[in-house]
Parts: C-alpha cells; sequence; structure tokens
C-alpha cells in the first residue's frame, strides 16, 4: 500500500506544513488564537491541540511514545499554553520524522493491531492503512486551522504537497 520512502515524504510534510500554520498563528494574540470560530474543534489553538493529541495517539501505538492523558473528548485541551503546545509540536514533528526514518516495507506490511483510548477491545487494519490515516488526520485538521487563520487574517504560505521543498529533508 505505502512505502516507507513515502511515510518519510509526508513527515516532513507534517513538519513543514506545521511550521507553516504555527507560523502564521503566531502572527495573531491569544485571543485571536482561542477565538471559537465554528470549527469541529472550535478554535485555532483547540484544533492545532488536537492533532497533536491525534499525532500522539497514534504514535503511542506506533513507535511507543507515551500516550496522552486525556481521552479525545478532552484533547482539544490537552496543552493550554501556547508557548508549550508549540514546543510540544516541534518535539513531535522531530520524533515523526526520526520513526519515519527507521521505517522499513516490512514494517508497514500486513495487519497492526490495537486498541482505541479506553477500550479493552482490540481492533485489526492493515498497518499501512493506519499509518496513512495518521498523515490524512493531520491534514484533515490542518485544513480547518488554514480556513480560520485565514479568516482571521494570518497569512498561511503553500500547502500543496507538491511544493514541499526538497531541501526540507536535510532540516533538522
Amino acid at each position: 500500500m505505502i512505502t516507507p520512502a513515502y511515510v518519510q515524504m509526508m513527515a516532513r510534510y507534517n513538519r513543514w506544513q506545521n511550521r507553516n500554520l504555527y507560523g502564521a498563528a503566531d502572527t495573531l494574540d491569544d485571543g485571536a488564537r482561542r477565538l471559537d470560530r465554528g470549527a469541529f474543534f472550535g478554535s485555532i489553538h483547540e484544533t492545532l491541540t488536537h492533532i497533536l493529541w491525534g499525532d500522539t495517539a497514534w504514535m503511542s501505538r506506533f513507535d511507543n511514545w507515551e500516550a496522552p492523558a486525556v481521552g479525545i473528548a478532552q484533547s482539544a485541551a490537552m496543552i493550554p499554553d501556547w508557548a508549550a503546545l508549540k514546543q510540544a509540536r516541534v518535539t513531535a514533528d522531530a520524533r515523526i520524522i526520526d520513526w519515519a526514518g527507521r521505517l522499513t516495507a516490512k514494517d508497514l506490511a500486513g495487519d497492526f493491531k490495537w486498541f482505541p483510548m479506553g477500550k479493552t477491545t482490540a481492533m485489526v487494519h492493515p498497518h499501512g492503512q493506519l499509518v496513512t490515516h495518521l498523515f490524512n488526520h493531520q491534514t484533515h485538521h490542518r485544513g480547518q486551522v488554514h480556513a480560520m487563520l485565514t479568516a482571521a487574517g494570518a497569512k498561511p504560505t503553500a500547502t500543496d504537497l507538491p511544493f514541499l521543498p526538497e531541501d526540507e529533508a536535510m532540516k533538522g
């Protein structure tokens, strides 16, 4: 289904776009970032927090990260401080890139057994599908953030995958 090269590219895309959106969000004051704009998770800050929550939940399964301390219902409030959220995002992005760099085709093959948070019944899906979901989830919610930022007057840059800077692969 997918290859390690695909996962590595998407990990770089994830970091690039998080830098883009967090940079645009930094041009707003805290009130503007926290204003409920009618998105599924409300505000820019809450949606960015939920994305990090989702990444942490999936990476706890894929790479033995510590699972989020809160469930999905509290995911948008997981990190209330903007500076702490930005730092956690930078750290998570570096860890996702490291994980992607260690993946092999064998790692992505076959089924993956996992437990949804708070559940005792295991689920089984193709491993590649679940990894694809990690990146799809990020992109879905970042699209919401992009719309909220634009409506707030912030100016995110390009988001299209073909414009992923080639040198992004070399940046730490």
